[in-house]
């Protein structure tokens, strides 16, 4: 994957991002295969304000993937809905 600059990360729109919490600041950015690869891999390793905001951020993940080809197994953390904040 390559790495994301912070001018690069500047320049991500919002809905580029799984995930966007209250303070603006973007969370597991989806522009790009590697990145949305990257987001399914660190999905249960970031903190969400609430299971509902990890489940919109499944939801982006698992419709990023979808658009870039890429495949979910079923044991992946993003295949299944969310039920709490925790993994």
């Amino acid at each position: 994957m390559a790495e994301l600059t912070i001018r690069g990360r500047e320049r991500i729109k919002e809905g580029n991002f799984a995930y966007v919490d209250k303070s603006g600041e973007g969370h597991l950015p989806i522009h790009d295969k590697s990145h949305v690869r990257n987001a399914m891999a660190r999905f249960n390793q970031t903190e969400f304000e609430s299971a509902a905001a990890k489940e919109r951020a499944r939801r982006k993940i698992v419709a990023a993937a979808r658009k870039h080809g890429i495949e979910i197994a079923g044991d992946d953390n993003v295949a299944k809905p969310v039920r709490s904040r925790r993994s």
